[in-house]
Parts: structure tokens; C-alpha cells; sequence
């Protein structure tokens, strides 16, 4: 979704900005419905999410002290679980995490984890978290967990050989896959597609508006659901975002509130944009192509942010 990449410079977000944000943040949190010590997925309370957290250490500590101190509910962090290499890291981290305020993990599987992370510590990410964290452990997605143990899975596996041994429709259609971000490009000869038209009269307004799982990425940018590269604004004023956005000033969030043909007649006009032949497996699809085709013509339109994802989604 956000075309994360190794190949993105490592611009962590400064403990400033992340206070700030976490404090414009603290008052909307909904808890868990089991309460506030528990989680429950990713539309309530707080995850900590990446790229990979576990990559700063340190960093995701003093933002779990700071949700802690703000009293922030149904505190968690996602992760591939790669740092798990023995019992002893693992646990020794996980505690420490649970010591500074965290109340959970969610460790992702999945078969593009899997080409990386080796399932062993994926495994013990998973049963370690369950001794600290009891309960408040969610494998994201478990369908795959389940599978990669039936299967007998040591090690890493490319998803060319996942491919080969499963049948595409589970990926696309018995677990949730989104199709954006890096998806349609990678993905896309899994799904039927469609010419550029066919989500001509639809839009994005839903997306940009709903007040529920929402991400501020490492450079501020307040993104509502998982529109990677759309950026509402500073997510240290986000009393300011919630009060409207004016979009006189931001014309790509105009037209994808409007219709996406409208998007689609500004790209090819005015910045060359070209259908693709093949067409698009969604109206996510197009719409990136189109900001893809847009952010890299110009920087000229602050709504998309952050710039070098359209840069990382090859």
C-alpha cells in the first residue's frame, strides 16, 4: 500500500513531531471494545506500523512511553517479525515493550513476508508474544499463518514458488488483499481488468472522509484509510484537518471527491497521461496511475505527499 522498500532513505520520524502528533491524536482514540488494555485490530486504539518498526528499536520504546503517558488506549504494533532470531531477543523485547505501556503485537504473515522473513521466526514472534501479551495477540492475516504450518514451512519461500503450489483465487478472493498501492503493478495479472472508463463515474469521497483508521506516516502527512501518497495535511494539526479541508487549494483531492473522470481528463491534458492498454484491476488502480503519471511531472500539489512513493512503486 505504501510501497515500503529498503530503498527508501531513512527519514524516521523525529521524537518532536511524533510527540506532537500523538498529542492532537490522544482525545480520539477509541479503545478496544474489550477495553482499554486490550486491542482489537487496526480500527481502534493506536498501532504503531511501519515500514518495520522493529527497525528502531529505540524509537518505537519512546513512542510506546509517550502513548502511555498521553493515555492513549488499545496500544499496538505491527511487524514481519524479522528481529525475532531466538527465544531470548524476542522475549527480552517484547517485555520491554509491555514494561514501557504497550498492550499488544499484531505479527503479519503472509507470502510477501514470507519471501524475506524466514516462517521460524514468524512462529516464534507469534508464541512468545502469546507469553507476554496473552490474549492481545493478532496474527495478520491467520489464514496464511494456518496454511504456512499445514504445509510444514521452514525458511523463507519466493512468492513465484507460493504461486505455484497455490491456487491464486485464495490470494485474491478467501483473504484481504487491497489492490493499491504497489499491488496492481506486482499483483496485476492476478485480476481481471477493466478500460479506464469503467471507473470513470466512480470516486474516492468515502475514503478521504472517514474518520476511522486513519495513518500519519513518518513525514506528518495525515492519510485517511490506506491511500498511500494522499495527504489531507500536517498530522501535527489535525484540529485543523478536521475542520475542512479547502479544496480550492488541493485539485486532485477536488477531483477524486468528484469523479475520477475528472482526474483522468486533468492528467491526460495537462501532464501527458496515457491509458494503459491492459487496463486497471480498480478504481485504486487507476487513480494511482494517474498520480503516479502527476507527482512525477510536477511537485506543484501538496496533496501528494510523500513524494517518493511515487517513485518506489516499480
Amino acid at each position: 500500500m505504501y510501497a515500503c522498500s529498503p530503498r527508501w532513505t531513512d527519514d524516521w520520524i523525529s521524537r518532536e513531531d511524533l510527540q506532537a502528533i500523538l498529542v492532537q491524536l490522544s482525545g480520539r482514540f477509541r479503545p478496544s471494545p474489550f477495553g482499554v488494555d486490550s486491542i482489537g485490530g487496526g480500527n481502534y486504539g493506536l498501532h504503531f506500523t511501519g515500514g518495520e518498526p522493529f527497525l528502531n528499536f529505540d524509537l518505537l520504546l519512546d513512542a510506546t512511553q509517550m502513548a502511555r503517558k498521553l493515555h492513549i488506549p488499545s496500544t499496538f504494533v505491527e511487524t514481519n517479525a524479522f528481529w525475532a532470531v531466538d527465544d531470548q531477543i524476542t522475549a527480552r523485547r517484547l517485555v520491554q515493550l509491555r514494561d514501557a505501556g504497550l498492550n499488544g503485537v499484531m505479527v503479519s504473515v503472509n507470502p510477501f513476508v514470507l519471501e524475506q522473513v524466514p516462517f521460524e521466526r514468524t512462529e516464534r514472534a507469534a508464541r512468545l508474544a502469546g507469553k507476554v501479551f496473552r490474549e492481545n495477540v493478532i496474527l495478520y492475516q491467520r489464514f496464511f499463518y494456518t496454511q504456512f504450518k499445514r504445509f510444514g514451512i521452514k525458511g523463507a519461500l519466493s512468492f513465484r514458488h507460493y504461486l505455484e503450489q497455490n491456487d491464486p483465487a485464495d490470494l485474491c478472493g478467501s483473504v484481504e488483499l487491497l489492490p493499491m498501492g504497489r499491488a496492481p503493478y506486482t499483483l496485476g495479472h492476478l485480476y481481471p481488468k477493466h478500460p479506464a472508463e469503467h471507473f470513470f463515474d466512480e470516486s474516492c469521497r468515502e475514503e478521504l472522509t472517514r474518520g476511522w483508521h486513519v495513518h500519519v506516516d513518518n513525514y506528518c502527512n495525515y492519510m485517511t484509510g490506506f491511500c498511500g501518497g494522499i495527504s489531507l495535511g500536517d498530522g501535527r494539526d489535525v484540529n485543523s484537518i478536521c475542520q475542512g479541508v479547502e479544496l480550492d487549494e488541493r485539485p486532485i483531492l477536488d477531483a477524486l471527491v468528484t469523479r475520477l473522470k475528472t482526474l483522468f481528463e486533468l492528467g491526460t491534458k495537462e501532464y501527458g497521461y496515457r491509458e494503459r492498454e491492459e487496463g486497471y484491476i480498480s478504481k485504486c488502480h487507476l487513480c494511482l496511475d494517474l498520480r503516479k503519471q502527476i507527482a512525477q511531472a510536477t511537485d506543484e500539489f501538496q496533496e501528494l505527499r510523500p513524494t517518493e512513493f511515487y517513485y518506489r512503486l516499480d
